[in-house]
Parts: C-alpha cells; structure tokens; sequence
C-alpha cells in the first residue's frame, strides 16, 4: 500500500511538472506572438485613463460613447492614435482589455465597461469585430445604438441582418490577412442598408499601430493617413447616427 501512495504521488507530481510546462511554453509563445503598440500609439494613450479592464479616452461633451474590441493578440494601446482623434471628434471611447488579449475569452465584456443607462455603438477590429457582433446578436438593449467592423465581418453567430442597427463596416484593399471570401458570403449576415467604406492602400495592421502582422501586404499608405481615415469615416458615421443628430 505505501508503495501504491508512493507512486500515485510520483506520477501527480510528474503530470504537474509537465502541466507547468505546458503553461509556461504557452505563456511564452503569448508574449512573442502579441503585437505592441507603436512609439506613436504609446504617446497618444498618455491622454487616455488606463485601467485593469478599459482604455478610455473621454470627450469633453460626449454626444455617444465607441465600446471598441481589439484584434487577436493587440495590445489594447495599439488603437490610441484614431481612438483619440475620435474622442477630439466628441465621442468617448473605451478600447476593452481582454485576457490574454483575445476577445473570445470575454465576449460579453462590455458590461463591466458601460454603464447602465449610457448609449453606445459596439466595434472590433479582426477577431474583435466578429465577437462584438456576437455580442450585439444576443442584445436587445436600447441603448445599443449601432455596430462597426473594422477590417472584420460577421458570422451566422452573430448576423445583424434583422437586427435594426446602423452598420459600418472598413476594410483596407491592402489587407492581407482578412479572409476576403468569407468576407464576401458573410455579408449577407448584415443589414442591407450597412455602410460599406474602402482605405485605399490600407492594410490590416493600419487598423492598428503595432507594426506590420504576420501575413500582412504592406499598405500604399502612411500608417498615419490610415488612422486618420478610419478617424474621419467613423466620426461621419457617428455623426449620422439618429441618436447623435442635434433636433
């Protein structure tokens, strides 16, 4: 019997050692893969409020607030630069942290960011993108006001198609990485009246500023003229919103 506890004991402490490792490896292969903001980003998230769960950048006289999902492995800073001409432009907005900065772990996220009784539009960038529509699929929340994608689409899990909402959505011609057949078949999980824009030689890092991203074409365009393009077309939409025009 003792000999039996011994080796019970034995073969736990292995399985532990060899749990540890896998963590510790996939831990390490995290931190490699995730995309850092740029010197340019980390200067513009120095206006912003910083928390464990969110990156604010608040308007002054905020007419709607921009609940934004970040991409696969993106530092949530990555997004500072359009995030804060957005926020000059009167709109607050919360870039969500995620653990291990992948969006599927916390879809829902968004209640711990928004208050109760505050008006927003739901986006994502990528991955992001497609987990805010899931999110937005399985709402029935009024003060949902509308939901943007940004070089992302939707999926049968999260179609907007009957939902009523203002749609946005952005892409880049440069864009590498977007699988761009089921970007195409997956349109019809939007609403027919979604406002389709194009970046012409923006890539899908430019969504970001985090560098260029394994897979990637390199843009024909500044990473600055991309980020303020994305500023530009998201503040016009904004804008036309029913929710944010001035009666």
């Amino acid at each position: 019997m003792p000999k039996k506890r011994y080796r019970l004991k034995h073969i736990w402490k292995i399985l532990v050692l060899i749990l540890g490792l896998i963590i510790g490896i996939g831990g390490a292969y995290l931190h490699h893969a995730t995309y850092r903001p740029t010197t340019t980003a980390q200067q513009a998230v120095r206006s912003a409020h910083t928390t464990k769960d969110v990156t604010t950048f608040k308007a002054k006289h905020s007419r709607l607030t921009v609940v934004f999902y970040p991409g696969a492995l993106v530092q949530p800073a990555s997004y500072a630069p359009w995030a804060q001409q957005v926020a000059q432009a009167g709109y607050t907005v919360k870039i969500v942290h995620f653990p291990l900065n992948l969006a599927v772990l916390a879809p829902d996220k968004v209640h711990e960011v928004i208050g109760s009784d505050e008006n927003y539009v739901l986006g994502g960038h990528s991955l992001g993108g497609a987990m805010a529509a899931r999110y937005a699929h399985h709402q029935h929340n009024p003060h949902l006001k509308g939901v943007f994608f940004l070089a992302a689409y939707a999926d049968q899990k999260g179609r907007l198609d009957h939902s009523g909402l203002p749609v946005l959505n952005i892409t880049g011609n440069r864009d590498g990485v977007l699988n761009w057949d089921k970007y195409s078949n997956n349109k019809k999980y939007l609403p027919t009246t979604t406002q389709f824009v194009t970046i012409p030689g923006g890539n899908h890092s430019g969504f970001g500023s985090y560098g260029l991203q394994k897979g990637d074409r390199s843009a024909t365009i500044s990473n600055q003229e991309q980020q303020v393009q994305i500023a530009h077309t998201l503040t016009a939409w904004l804008h036309g919103l029913p929710t944010t025009q001035t009666k």
